[in-house]
Parts: structure tokens; sequence; C-alpha cells
């Protein structure tokens, strides 16, 4: 109830309050419009439209604080068209004819007005009803008794008398008071939609680009990132061992013939070499796109990297469907590279991984027992996986005091 009632009021005094501001922008528009116009030929018209712009941009600033108490979401501005470096003094005035959003304002100014008439006279009209009607009991008694007063009750026919009356309007009343919520409600949606699609439509398309960008960017740099580690990895360890086993075999053979004995320990060396290379290739290849995860999904492919893991780890999946394969993959390295840190950092005992599909978002949660001070900002693990939840437009969410015990949050968004 008590939420009910703020809405209420909310609306009220975006609708009451709002109204003689939407008046005097509607008036300044039209004179300043109209005057612009008509001084076009003579080049005085110029500034003055787009001081009339600007004048604009100000109402337009006081509606968009407005509008994020009824829509229930921050204010958002967009971003007006700057003069260019070195412009001169006309350019400097002239420069809001330049910018589309300008433009939005002053046909905001212009066609908000009606709107806003009709929300103020509805707003007005079923807030004086219930107000009049409820309080009849007060002032009744003196207005039925006014010689040659004729009330509403007896001129629809239903009688005549303060009984009659009183009856009459506290019924009315207590009605209009069950639709008021309603229809303030909807007389400010009425003029809060028109200035969200003109007054923040663009700032809000102009953001989802560049979160878009954003994304973009930063799976390239996730990508670029993976591929270093990945190359420097190789160099430090398959392609070392691959030019040691060259050597060793190159000196196995020329013992052949001279000590076949030490040849043989040369090869047994060289085949240990071998499949400790394999082993190493393999561990990589499982960074890049393990088969498990393609083939069957999700919950075998998190089931397997608890189970080469060091650390003891309870795991539970409750999403079983495929998903999209960039996010599949997400998921997949945030686990991994979390349980690698696990293992090399955290001196943790215990970890646990629960996924839970929710509505139209995956939600990974990883925590272990172990010392903390994990940190997005630090290393370049958590950064990347960041950057990559980022390119599927997920969050990443640490929490690590340092004792422990480190939890990391992950929700990715999926249809």
């Amino acid at each position: 109830m008590r939420s009910l009632t703020r809405r209420v009021l909310l609306d009220t005094r975006y609708t009451l309050v709002g109204f003689p501001a939407t008046a005097l922008a509607f008036v300044i528009s039209i004179a300043g419009l109209a005057a612009g116009l008509g001084g076009m030929v003579v080049w005085i018209g110029v500034p003055v439209l787009a001081g009339t712009m600007l004048a604009a941009r100000l109402f337009a600033d006081a509606e968009r604080g407005w509008l994020s108490d009824v829509l229930k979401r921050p204010p958002v501005r967009p971003r007006y068209k700057a003069p260019p470096p070195g412009a001169g003094r006309f350019r400097r005035i002239i420069n809001p004819l330049t910018s589309g959003q300008s433009w939005l304002d002053l046909l905001h100014a212009i066609v908000n007005f009606p709107l806003a008439l009709v929300s103020f006279v509805l707003t007005t009209v079923f807030w004086a009803v219930p107000l009049a009607g409820l309080t009849y009991p007060i002032y009744g008694l003196v207005t039925s008794r006014i010689p040659g007063n004729v009330e509403l009750p007896e001129l629809l026919g239903l009688g005549d008398g303060y009984l009659v009356n009183l009856v009459f309007y506290v019924t009315l009343g207590f009605l209009f008071l069950l639709i008021m919520p309603f229809v303030v409600r909807g007389s400010s949606l009425l003029r809060a939609g028109l200035g969200r699609v003109l007054l923040t439509g663009v700032a809000e398309l102009q953001e989802r680009i560049d979160d878009l960008a954003e994304g973009r960017a930063a799976a390239v740099s996730a990508e670029a990132n993976a591929l270093r580690k990945l190359e420097r990895d190789i160099h430090d360890g398959p392609q070392q061992r691959l030019v040691s086993l060259a050597m060793e075999l190159s000196r196995a053979q020329r013992q052949l013939d001279k000590d076949p004995e030490a040849a043989q320990a040369t090869i047994r060396s060289a085949i240990t070499s071998t499949r400790e290379t394999l082993d190493e290739l393999r561990a990589l290849s499982r960074g890049i796109a393990p088969p498990v995860l393609s083939d069957r999904g999700l919950a075998p492919a998190l089931a397997a990297l608890a189970g080469r893991c060091t650390v003891p780890v309870d795991l539970d999946v409750r999403a079983t469907g495929r998903y999209d394969a960039a996010v599949e993959n997400a998921v997949y390295f945030v686990v991994a590279e979390s349980l690698t840190n696990v293992a090399k950092h955290s001196r943790a005992s215990h970890c646990t991984i629960r996924l839970v599909h929710t509505g139209d978002r995956l939600v990974l949660s990883i925590g272990d027992d172990g010392v903390g001070g994990a940190h997005v900002a630090k290393g370049h693990g958590l950064a990347g996986l960041a950057d990559r939840l980022r390119a599927v437009d997920g969050e990443l969410a640490v929490s690590s005091p340092e004792g422990g015990p480190t939890v990391i949050v992950a929700e990715v968004p999926c249809v």
C-alpha cells in the first residue's frame, strides 16, 4: 500500500508540477520558431532559432530528470554535437542547429503540450472528485441548506435531501478513488513515453552501440591475450621439449654404431620426453576448444575440469541444455581459469562450482576456502575473464577479501 501511494504521488507531482514548465516551453518554442523562420531572410532568424533550441534543451534536461521517477530508470542525457575546434563566434552561435538532438528537443517542446494538457486535466479531475466526494459529510450540511441550491443527485432525478446527497457523493468519491491510481499512472506514462522516445531514445541507442563496441573490443582483446598466452606456453614448453627431443635423437643416431647401450638409453629418454610433450599439448588444446564441450555440452565439460583439478571440487550443474557456442565457451573458460587460480594461488582445501539457468541467464558461482586476495584488476587471468564475459554481454563479480573466502559470480545472458 505504501509503494502504491508513493507511486501515485510521484506520478501526480510529475504531471502537475511539470505542466507549467511544459506550457512555458511550448510558448517559447512556438514564438521562437515563428520569429526565427520569419527573420531567416535577413539572417536575424538564425541566432533566434539557435537560442530557441538552447531554451528547449534546458526544458528537455528538466524533463529527463523527471522521467527517471516515472519510468524508474536512471536519467540518460544524449551527447550534443560540440562546435569544431577553432570555430568562429557565428559558428558557435548556430551550433545547436547542427545537432539532431536539438531539433528533437524543440519537437518535444511543441508536441508534448497537448499530451501534458490531457494528463493535467485527468489527474486534476481524479484527485478533485474523490476529495470532494469523501469530504461531503463535512461541508454537505451547509450546502444542502442553502436556499435555491440544486445539487447533482437532484438534477439526475435521484432524490433530494442531505442523506441522498451524502450517499451519492461518498459513493462517487470512493469509486473515483479506486480508479485514480490507474488513471494517474496512465496519464503520466502517456507523457513520459513521448519524452523517452524523443529525449532519451537516441542516447539509449548510442549507449547500446557503445556497449556493443566495448564488447567487441573486449572480445578482440581477450582473443589476442589468449593467443599470446598460448604462443608463450608453446614456446616455453612443447617447443623447447621438441628441440631437446631432436637433439637426443641425433645423439642416439651417432651412438647407434659406437655404443648401442647408450643409444638405447637416449632413445628411452626421448620416448619419455615425447610423452611429456604430448601431455602438455593436450593440456594446451583443452584451453583452446575441448571436444567434450563441443560434442556433449557444458555439464560433461565442467565435470572433466573438476575431475582434473588438484583441489577437491563439488560440482552442481542445473543447466543441462545446449546454448550458443560463444556462451558455452565463455562459461567454460571462466571455470577453467578459476580452477587454475585455485590450484596455483589459493591454498584452498575445497572448492564449489554451481551453474544454474535462471530465466534468460546462466548464473555461475565458484567459491573456495583459500587465502583470498583475488581481484579483477590484478593479474592477467581474471581481467581476461571479464573481457570474455563482456564480449557476450555477461558480467563478472569477484569477492575475495584477504584471508578468504573467494567467491566469483558470472552471469551470462542466454536464449
